[in-house]
């Protein structure tokens, strides 16, 4: 192999290394405040949204509609209370259906 392939392997490591030492090295033991505690807790949240509306929008080329109402079906079972499992398998039968219709 290359030696920037080395170079590139090294470089990714350690900028995943470093978000997840950071914390454990510097901030164990310590209590955070609560603002900060409730920014962090919803860091999960915000990267799942940006991670998954870009592929509600082009899930079926040309068919945005597709999409959308994968994504209303979801939303809609959402929240009515069901756990995930229930949110995934709800939106894959409600785009099993519309597209056996249409």
């Amino acid at each position: 192999m290359e030696n920037w392939y080395w170079w590139m392997l090294i470089g990714m490591a350690i900028v995943t290394y470093i978000p997840r030492a950071f914390p454990l090295t510097f901030l164990e033991g310590r209590k955070l405040p609560p603002i900060v505690t409730g920014v962090l807790g919803n860091i999960p949240y915000a990267v799942l949204g940006a991670l998954i509306f870009p592929a509600i929008l082009f899930v079926q080329e040309g068919n945005i509609l597709f999409g959308l109402i994968g994504a209303i079906a979801g939303f809609t079972i959402a929240f009515a209370g069901a756990n995930v499992i229930l949110v995934v398998m709800g939106s894959i039968g409600v785009l099993a259906v519309y597209s056996l219709i249409f």
